[in-house]
């Protein structure tokens, strides 16, 4: 069964403040804020943000304590070598859909069922680009938010569950969405203008869109959806709408990647250049909350819990495609990355295992023997998801995706007790109890 812990966390939310093991540290947790002494100035705290889902967003990541060789090593390193990889995976996330793109104006100019086949089959192969990325979300970089303040392009990219009933028609309402109504100019402004304005449901752009434009509802209990090719044939006004609709939005998702490739550019005055700026343990922080948040809170309890719990296919993660299998694969893969300091096979020398290893290697036996156990359970989950989301509450099928949350969670509690021993500030939502 799933763990009380999870559905608590689902339905109010907690979070997870960890300093340094055995490092003496000012501070060691403000779970209770009446222990927090001002006078220490371990840290300051801010309200709001995507790094603390919580309400807790730190104005410090770096922790201090009273021993002068605590943190007594440098991690210049792994913070550069993060910044490349960052640019490396966001390049490869345009070059992946700009591919995409094409094989979508192939289907545009000559829809028919071959053109809309290698289309989707161009949205599947785009994806794990994609994935790999966000686990360099959940510290407000530029893909959740500018240096300015203002939104980063994440809700635009990836937003979910979505409400297909606001873009196009659906079963039982034929003439349902944006698609059918004339009095919404099919442009870009006008899509952006619609999207989750009255409810976060209501999602015009982004991956998921695009999915959904492309596969149509998913009716079939053992196969995606299936929308025929004739709803993109020229001629008829609502045809000519959805076709220009489905354009835009691979557009608008292009752009969006190509603003996170130029914020991570060598070189340039922008967000990579703030990043390698900072004191390297505050880099660090942010790395290392990436990394656990995903893990630990955005793909266990979002993506795999609530989905559990509800039943719901709604709240399956790529519902129209039936490749969320794939979602918590590469999402995983993308965590690992950062960890090894490569998207390839070889590990980086500067990577964070190199630098763990070298601290704590009995640290990085345990995280390694983690991340095994992680990669195993969500392998194991059978496919496609909708068919565990059917399943009853004690079939194998279930189980086996709880496993999947247990080996996410048991990582994640892992990633922060690994940040209180590189002396950085670790918040995960729902994990304050695994981690000691």
């Amino acid at each position: 069964m799933i763990s009380k812990h999870i559905k608590l966390w689902t339905g109010f939310g907690s979070f997870s403040c960890v300093a340094a093991a055995g490092a003496a540290p000012l501070m060691e947790s403000i779970a209770d804020f009446s222990a927090f002494d001002e006078s220490d100035d371990v840290l300051q705290l801010a309200q709001g943000g995507e790094g603390g889902e919580a309400g807790i967003v730190p104005g410090s990541y770096k922790l201090l304590s009273r021993d002068p060789q605590a943190y007594a090593f440098d991690v210049t390193p792994q913070v550069q070598a993060y910044a490349d990889l960052v640019y490396e995976s966001y390049t490869a996330a345009v070059e992946s859909a700009d591919k995409m793109r094409s094989k979508i104006d192939a289907f545009l100019r000559s829809p028919s069922k071959t053109s809309l086949k290698a289309a989707r089959r161009a949205w599947v192969e785009a994806r794990p680009a994609y994935l790999v990325t966000e686990v360099f979300r959940f510290y407000d970089g530029p893909i959740d938010q500018d240096l300015d303040g203002s939104p980063g392009p994440e809700p635009r990219i990836n937003a979910w569950p979505l409400n297909e009933a606001f873009i196009d028609a659906v079963k039982g309402q034929p003439a349902a969405g944006i698609v059918n109504n004339p009095g919404i100019p099919m442009t870009r402004e006008s899509i952006l203008a619609q999207d989750q304005v009255r409810d976060e449901s209501d999602v015009t752009t982004g991956w998921h869109a695009i999915e959904f434009l492309l596969w149509g509802q998913d009716h079939d209990p053992s196969g995606p959806g299936n929308r025929p090719h004739t709803d993109y044939l020229p001629g008829d006004a609502k045809r000519e709408r959805r076709r220009l609709y489905l354009k835009t939005v691979t557009e608008i998702l292009l752009s969006d990647l190509e603003r996170l490739q130029a914020a991570w550019t060598p070189e340039q005055d922008n967000y990579r250049q703030y990043f390698l700026s900072l004191e390297p343990r505050e880099a660090l922080g942010r790395v290392i909350n990436g990394v656990a948040n995903l893990i630990g809170h955005e793909q266990a309890i979002e993506r795999l819990a609530v989905a559990l719990d509800s039943g719901d296919q709604e709240d399956e993660h790529s519902c129209f495609s039936d490749t969320t299998h794939q979602d918590h694969l590469y999402d995983l893969r993308g965590a690992y990355n950062v960890w090894i300091g490569s998207s390839g096979e070889e590990e980086s020398e500067r990577s964070l295992r190199q630098l763990v290893t070298n601290i704590d290697p009995a640290m990085a036996v345990q995280t390694d023997k983690l991340f095994a156990q992680a990669q195993s359970a969500v392998a194991l989950m059978d496919q496609p998801f909708d068919s565990i989301l059917r399943s009853e509450a004690d079939s194998p099928a279930r189980r086996r995706a709880e496993n999947a949350i247990s080996a996410l969670q048991a990582l994640g509690a892992q990633l922060a007790r690994l940040g209180k021993r590189l002396g950085v500030l670790v918040i995960v939502p729902g994990l304050e109890g695994a981690v000691g």
